[in-house]
């Protein structure tokens, strides 16, 4: 991605396709949605294409790389088919996740220790095919450890547990779980590992973590296409965008 911010930004469009095919159709168009936030600050475009297909579809995919403007970030689970996917289109980055047809969203981070095996040469041909792998993981020693054997560049922890705590108004869990990510976003640098974050963040939450120095970029969705009802898609990003800045350059001034 672009180097044009000190802490960058992603920001998933999955769930203008949610919205889209709620009804069928073409609107509201995943593809206007990334215009838009390449408009507005965005420093590249993340998109989970699913097994089964609930937002993002394969000619989201199609249009996306054809017509994007700032580099795509390809969520997907590491199957077969989502690799033949990845090798085809070559997205400029490739997030694998763990995938259950039940959840509703993505709910952990993937066991990065425990799939060794079965991932590492899906992340040597991603690596070949010139992809940018990262490995979407919980803030787990462990997981940091397997992502540095099995050669991924990238790592993004999973914010689920902070975000939640902050939520539910639980500071002293949320407390912990900020901590718990300071620790693996300093341990992940520290490995040589680039470190982003993602999965819940808010206008509330983004500024513990956007002051991580380790930190290098953040992927948010949900909470940006849902505030986009209420104030729009552009000055949504553009506020996401301000208070990442703003925590970033307060630690940078500490």
């Amino acid at each position: 991605m672009t180097d044009r911010h000190e802490l960058r930004l992603g920001v998933n469009i999955d769930h203008v396709a949610t919205i889209r095919n709620a009804r069928g159709g073409g609107h509201p168009d995943p593809l206007r949605a990334a215009h838009i936030a390449a408009a507005a600050g965005a420093d590249g475009i993340t998109a989970h294409l699913r097994e089964d297909r609930r937002h993002i579809s394969d000619e989201d995919i199609d249009r996306l790389m054809d017509q994007l403007t700032l580099p795509l970030n390809l969520e997907m689970a590491a199957t077969d088919e989502m690799m033949e996917i990845a090798l085809r289109h070559r997205p400029h980055a490739v997030c694998l996740v763990p995938e259950n047809r039940e959840e509703r969203t993505t709910e952990g981070g993937l066991d990065v220790a425990g799939q060794h095996n079965r991932l590492a040469p899906m992340i040597a041909e991603l690596s070949a095919a010139s992809a940018r792998v990262s490995l979407f993981i919980e803030a787990d020693q462990r997981q940091l450890e397997a992502a540095v054997s099995l050669k991924a560049p990238v790592v993004e922890l999973h914010a689920g547990a902070y975000c939640d705590a902050c939520f539910d108004g639980d500071g002293a869990t949320a407390g912990r779980e900020l901590e718990r990510l300071q620790e693996a976003a300093t341990a992940g640098a520290s490995m040589g590992l680039e470190v982003h974050v993602g999965h819940g963040l808010t206008f509330d939450t983004v500024g513990p973590v956007a002051a991580m120095p380790e930190v290098k970029e953040l992927n948010i969705g949900h909470f940006l296409i849902g505030e986009a009802i209420f104030i729009g898609l552009d000055a949504s990003i553009r506020k996401m965008r301000a208070l990442m800045d703003e925590a970033r350059a307060e630690t940078l001034g500490a």
